[in-house]
């Protein structure tokens, strides 16, 4: 009982340790993981026990048998249904050529190339050292996005890695399903008819298991004969109903099936798709702490051993110095990237949860079939990943500047609040050459702005993951204008420090603008208009002007002018290059002289 209780306290810390200082979990979890098991056995205890021991070894350990091979398949399966789900087709046509290639041609590079490599390095089968490859494709975005987080970087890069990421986990994963379970029927003895048989049967059984459920639960959510309490708790043990019933009808076909089954609903037209994605994630956050703490502890010190030689590094090297390049520069053939774009791409691409786990449940399966080499496979696949996340999240913002990638000044825009005001300065911003981004809950908003060209998404202000959006990198300016005054201030109050670098400004409160006094500094957007005077002018004069200011007092008299004639709203000063906004400019000490002044409303007669 305290093992396990222990387990889950500190899978669960492991994960707010990895938020709270912006690493990747898969690092925390699977060090306690080495902690606990094989490291305590040889240097703390000196009867040479694990202080957490996975198997019962006769005196000690949390599951019998073979429980603990259940368990990590069952969970396994839940986590891969989760990442089916987010693996959307309609995603894979509209990401670019660029990303495209790097999940097929790409994977394709990693799969020949680290297989290669593997069994010359360490004269493996080829059967285990292609399940070692095929293993390796998989980064995944829960460990490029905290590496990535604080780099600021152009959003082509942000937006290539993060991509990548998010699909090749269910794609790899599949392609490591499909090597195991060759492997698997065949026992290691290579590609004999019996074995080509079975495999068939393992991909027949294990992709209409996974289509005729995916479609049955489909069915009776959409028609809702399932009560919205029971809809989470019926989809998972769907989800185990299908990898436990096609594994009785093709062994080994359990971990295709819930795959095929995660794209099939998450591609097709299921109500509840979000909801049912939130508590997949969250159960996958808990599966996944204690999982990596189990695994890493189960792994024994002779096989930690293995990798102690220079045979180890060899294989890091090359995968990551020649092969991991070698299939992002072909990716990227002929793309707008430049050669420094590409090379970063090239040096951040550490794997993730999915490798990990899926490797220590097909090691641990192959060892007890006898396969050879069987033992490399999991030390094998923890040391790339160990090894890459450590690499990239010690050298990644280091190497962003070597290259020339890190943006010395972080000039993207930020839009809380897509109303038609909103829409018209940000238009005029982008026209200037800026990124503009705007987000809104209300999605009439977003789609009128997708519609004028902006980049626009419909987002919750209180949502997490905005913070966590590595395509925001670039975002140096936040400007919160929607009509709540409460989500104004909380926008600036709580995403300053990450989207708002070089500023993060709202509208006043109604209150604020009757007891403004001039120079006072403040963070208000438009120093004298709220959000009902902003829509009223706009209302009357939808349109942006410009007038040339030559003299400071020249400036007084049109600010002045726009403020009580035909009361206007002034919003960026001109300077060269720089669009500054009223208060940015006025807090700074930039000379009034030969500027352009940006207002909304009726066109001033100077």
């Amino acid at each position: 009982m305290i093992e396990l209780a222990g387990i889950i306290i500190l899978g669960i810390l492991a994960q707010w340790f990895a938020w709270r200082f912006k690493i990747p979990a898969i690092l925390p979890l699977i060090l306690i993981g080495l902690l606990v098991g094989p490291i305590a056995s040889e240097f703390f205890n000196e009867d040479g026990s694990k202080w957490i021991e996975p198997i019962w070894n006769g005196k000690k350990g949390l599951f019998p048998g073979n429980g603990l091979y259940y368990f990590v398949s069952l969970a396994i399966s839940i986590i891969l249904f989760e990442g089916g789900l987010t693996l959307k087709m309609g995603e894979i046509k509209s990401v670019g050529p660029v990303i495209t290639k790097l999940i097929t041609l790409g994977s394709a590079v990693t799969f020949f190339g680290a297989g290669f490599v593997a069994h010359d390095v360490f004269d493996l089968s080829w059967e285990i050292s292609f399940l070692f490859s095929g293993l390796i494709i998989v980064t995944g975005p829960t460990v490029i996005t905290p590496i990535l987080r604080n780099i600021p970087l152009k959003k082509d890069i942000s937006t290539v890695l993060k991509w990548e990421g998010i699909l090749i986990d269910p794609i790899g994963a599949l392609v490591a399903v499909l090597v195991f379970e060759f492997i698997s029927v065949g026992g290691g003895s290579g590609f004999t008819q019996t074995a080509l048989l079975e495999f068939g049967k393992i991909v027949l059984f294990g992709t209409t298991f996974g289509f005729t459920f995916a479609h049955a639960l489909a069915f009776a959510v959409n028609k809702k004969l399932i009560p919205h309490y029971l809809l989470n708790v019926v989809s998972l043990s769907t989800v185990l109903l299908v990898f436990v019933a096609s594994d009785v009808f093709a062994h080994e076909s359990g971990l295709l099936a819930v795959v095929v089954m995660g794209m099939v609903l998450g591609n097709g037209k299921l109500n509840n798709l979000d909801e049912l994605l939130y508590f997949k994630e969250s159960l996958s956050v808990l599966l996944i702490s204690i999982l990596f703490i189990l695994l890493a502890a189960n792994i024994d010190y002779d096989q930690l051993l293995l990798l102690y030689n220079v045979k180890t590094l060899i294989l890091f090297l090359l995968i990551v110095f020649v092969i991991r390049p070698i299939a992002v520069f072909l990716s990227t053939h002929k793309s707008n990237l430049k050669i420094n774009e590409k090379l970063f791409i090239s040096w951040v691409g550490p794997r993730g949860i999915v490798a990990a786990g899926i490797a220590s449940l097909f090691g641990s399966k192959l060892l007890k079939q006898g396969v050879a080499g069987a033992e490399y496979i999991t030390p094998l696949v923890f040391m790339i990943v160990l090894g890459t996340v450590l690499l990239n999240a010690t050298t990644a913002r280091l190497f962003a500047k070597l290259v020339g990638v890190f943006l010395k000044r972080s000039d993207a825009i930020l839009f809380v609040g897509a109303s038609s005001p909103a829409r018209l300065i940000a238009s005029y911003l982008k026209d200037t050459g800026r990124r503009i981004i705007l987000i809104d809950s209300n999605k009439s908003f977003i789609e009128e702005a997708n519609e004028l060209g902006l980049e626009a998404f419909s987002v919750n202000i209180y949502d997490d993951d905005l913070s966590d959006n590595i395509e925001l990198n670039d975002v140096g300016y936040l400007l919160a204008m929607t009509g709540s005054e409460t989500v104004n201030e909380y926008a600036v109050n709580h995403f300053s420090d990450d989207l708002g670098e070089m500023g993060a400004y709202r509208l006043p409160t109604s209150e604020e603008v009757k007891s403004y006094k001039e120079g006072e500094k403040n963070n208000f957007l438009i120093p004298k208009d709220d959000y009902i005077n902003l829509s009223e002018v706009f209302r009357d004069y939808p349109e942006i002007c410009e007038v040339e200011i030559n003299t400071p007092d020249e400036y007084d008299t049109v600010m002045k002018q726009l403020y009580e004639e035909i009361h206007s709203i002034p919003l960026f000063i001109k300077k060269g290059k720089k669009v500054l906004l009223i208060s940015e400019f006025e807090n700074s000490n930039e000379s009034k002289e030969n500027t352009t002044l940006v207002y909304l409303g009726k066109t001033l007669e100077v």
